[in-house]
């Protein structure tokens, strides 16, 4: 697959057990393990029931080319007025075009949409990207709001 210009991408709501959803999560568990020192094992992970990244709760969104998924995140909400982004992931040849960016700029309007008004995220040290990234958008780091056994960064963003 060519590189996609970023206007190219459509970004779609999905079901997170949806076939494009699922390659999105395997390739992102798979860096996790990589890349953690002590691997990754989802299993050990908080992982938000589905029902949880769907309308009216949250939403799971997948970016797409030409049928091909690069990338995804989800919001994760409980009915409150606060939400919680987890599994952003931009496959590596979309990596530096602002996808990343794109998908969370959507996430927090789909949470404005369903009524949230603070958005929290949790995030490994080996992220340093991701960190970058949500320190360079408005995230404020914050104390742990969760037991995450592979958070060592907490972060929160007024909606």
């Amino acid at each position: 697959m060519s590189r996609a210009r970023l206007e190219e991408i459509a970004i779609t709501e999905a079901a997170p057990r949806d076939a494009d959803a699922l390659r999105c999560l395997h390739a992102y568990y798979a860096e996790l393990a990589r890349r953690f020192p002590g691997g990754f094992d989802v299993t050990l992970s908080r992982d938000p029931d589905s029902v949880d990244m769907v309308p009216p709760r949250g939403t799971f969104l997948v970016a797409l080319s030409d049928g091909h998924p690069l990338g995804c995140v989800a919001l994760k909400g409980d009915g409150s007025k606060t939400g919680e982004i987890k599994r952003l992931w931009i496959a590596p040849a979309a990596r530096g075009m602002g996808l990343a960016t794109r998908l969370m700029k959507t996430a927090e309007d789909r949470a404005r949409s369903l009524g949230m008004t603070t958005l929290r995220l949790d995030t490994n040290r080996t992220l340093g990207e991701a960190i970058a990234l949500y320190r360079s958008t408005g995230w404020t780091e914050i104390p742990a709001f969760n037991t995450e056994p592979y958070a060592h960064h907490w972060f929160e963003k007024r909606l």
